[in-house]
């Protein structure tokens, strides 16, 4: 095992710890319901249907067969479920929640439900919106299911201009390893788009995946007649989804309402992955000149196409 993952087994274990401790979920009783984390997570999921199949049941928690068996012979003696034979197939056993049961479900819900409103309440919102976007990731990165995933393109809201320069510097310098020049550039151009802000011919968006903001580009006036797209920008965990793509036709689709008749930009060769959305936009390639930037020897790029 390497050094960083150690540090990164380290660091999911402290986590494991944080999060155990702050749900309680380390106490003899969940939630101080009278029931334990396993017997909870039973009745939860025993109350997502009408009747379950036990085996199925077993399944869905990962749960070893013997210590499911005695918990439901538990259950049923204290009321909470009952337990038939399949009438199809009298080998499989089921079992529903009784009245007694989902009065329990409901009961422990309520109390689930009043201890994440106690925590997210010393949270302000926009705290609390990054707070779901990442257990959102986490939860994706940690599950081989697949789901349809919500896009939404938007315009700027407070706090994302410090977002764009900071999502910039990290991912600049961790897959080119540009330098902080790179950053002073992007506040530079954040800075003078907010200064001198024509709302009628400038703009800006974010992209959204899940809630979670992953993109961004800007639509600056060049000239009366041109208009410049700056600052593309699509996280890597969102990449091949198209987003790109749906920012760069955004820009496009403003500046012609705007009345541009042209659209430029600028660029590097090394952004192979930007260069091959504007291609696909039908920008063309109109100069190259090589400079030296960020740390390194570069070729920069002007790309043009009529509107």
């Amino acid at each position: 095992m390497t050094e960083v993952q150690r540090d990164q087994v380290a660091a999911v274990r402290q986590f494991n710890r944080f999060y155990t401790r702050v749900m309680g979920f380390l106490d003899q009783e969940l939630l101080r319901s009278g029931y334990s984390l396993t017997e909870g997570r039973i009745v939860f999921e025993l109350g997502r249907r009408d009747v379950t199949e036990v085996g199925e049941l077993r399944e869905a928690l990962d749960i070893d067969a013997a210590q499911l068996s005695r918990t439901l012979a538990r259950f049923e003696s204290a009321g909470l479920i009952e337990r038939t034979r399949s009438a199809a197939d009298g080998r499989k056993l089921l079992a529903a929640l009784t009245d007694a049961g989902r009065a329990a479900r409901e009961d422990l819900q309520n109390r689930s439900d009043r201890q994440v409103e106690q925590l997210l309440d010393a949270l302000p919102e926009a705290d609390r919106r990054r707070l779901v976007a990442d257990l959102d990731s986490v939860r994706r990165l940690l599950t081989d299911s697949e789901r349809p995933r919500t896009v939404v393109v938007r315009g700027l809201r407070p706090g994302d201009l410090g977002w764009v320069v900071q999502r910039n510097a990290v991912l600049y310098t961790q897959e080119y390893g540009w330098d902080r020049s790179y950053e002073g550039l992007v506040a530079r151009i954040v800075a003078d788009y907010v200064e001198h802000l024509d709302p009628a011919r400038e703009h800006a968006w974010v992209a959204e995946l899940d809630g979670r903001p992953v993109g961004a580009v800007f639509c600056v006036r060049k000239d009366d007649t041109t208009a410049q797209l700056r600052l593309l920008l699509v996280d890597p965990d969102a990449r091949g989804s198209g987003i790109g793509t749906r920012l760069v036709e955004e820009c496009m689709e403003f500046a012609r309402s705007a009345g541009y008749t042209s659209m430029i930009l600028w660029t590097n060769d090394v952004l192979v992955a930007a260069r091959r959305i504007y291609q696909k936009a039908g920008f063309e390639l109109v100069e190259e000149n090589r400079h030296h930037s960020f740390g390194h020897d570069l070729v920069g790029q002007i790309w043009r196409r009529e509107l």
